[in-house]
């Protein structure tokens, strides 16, 4: 048998703060040339009006026949498409992104909390997308054709390309933010500030909750509405399922199991 003590994983990995900074200037600069790679891309091909036409294809599809979107400001045609193409290069290179992020932080990190952080983020980041997509291949489509069904046939709908990106930016955040409720679940329960069970007690008042954030977030119809609540409270779910795993492999060992490792 021996007396010595587990070793700390992360003695001796200490550096200096300048070193730090350094290190986090080229994971930044790193991160931007791959943003500006994606954006080089992107402006070849597809193009900044090809970007555009692409989001606004769910809208334009149930606009009345001969009707377009119109700029009501002199450089909205310039800038929305930039925007837009900025915005879809960084999404590209998000992998890109969270792999320097990681990277930064990994070192300073012991091995039952990398078992954490790693799995949290590629699944942060996958649910994002997710919600992202929900949002333009479902709840777009639905929410222009209830929309549209309620307008007077008086009036030609004709949005300003402006209000339509801040639209659907806003919805993309909405959306990809309600699908991060798993995480947010599991984090929580694994930090100790709310226990499983006390989250199963809760299930009630997240229903509520949820309608209530939606009603606040997206537009006032009933469709985007349920759109958004309804998902929320199956990944309230699937977060409290998430969270029993989470717990039970990303346990920090316990000290005598430190030990006998040391043996």
């Amino acid at each position: 048998m021996s007396d010595s003590k587990p070793e700390d994983e992360l003695a001796g990995t200490e550096q200096p703060f300048v070193t730090h900074l350094m290190e986090l200037r080229d994971r930044l600069v790193r991160a931007m040339i791959a943003i500006g790679v994606a954006a080089a891309i992107l402006a070849i091909f597809p193009g900044p009006a090809e970007l555009y036409d692409l989001l606004a294809a769910p809208l334009v599809a149930h606009l009345p026949a001969g009707t377009t979107l119109i700029a009501t400001s002199v450089i909205s045609p310039f800038m929305v498409p930039l925007k837009i193409l900025m915005m879809a290069a960084f999404l590209l290179a998000l992998p890109v992104v969270l792999y320097q992020v990681w990277a930064f932080i990994a070192p300073g990190l012991y091995t039952h909390e990398k078992r954490l952080v790693m799995p949290l983020v590629i699944s942060s980041t996958v649910l994002f997308f997710i919600g992202v997509a929900f949002c333009y291949f479902f709840v777009f489509g639905q929410v222009f054709k209830f929309i549209q069904s309620f307008a007077p046939k008086s009036i030609t709908a004709a949005p300003d390309i402006e209000a339509y990106l801040g639209f659907v930016l806003n919805m993309f955040l909405a959306f990809g933010l309600a699908f991060e409720v798993p995480i947010a679940v599991v984090v929580l329960a694994r930090l100790g500030v709310v226990s499983v069970d006390k989250l199963k007690e809760f299930r009630g008042y997240f229903v509520v909750l949820a309608f209530v954030i939606a009603a606040v977030v997206t537009p006032p119809d009933v469709v985007s509405q349920l759109a958004l609540a309804i998902p929320m409270c199956l990944l309230y779910e699937m977060g409290i399922w998430a969270a029993q795993v989470f717990i039970k492999h990303t346990q920090a060992p316990s000290e005598d199991d430190a030990t006998q490792k040391s043996l």
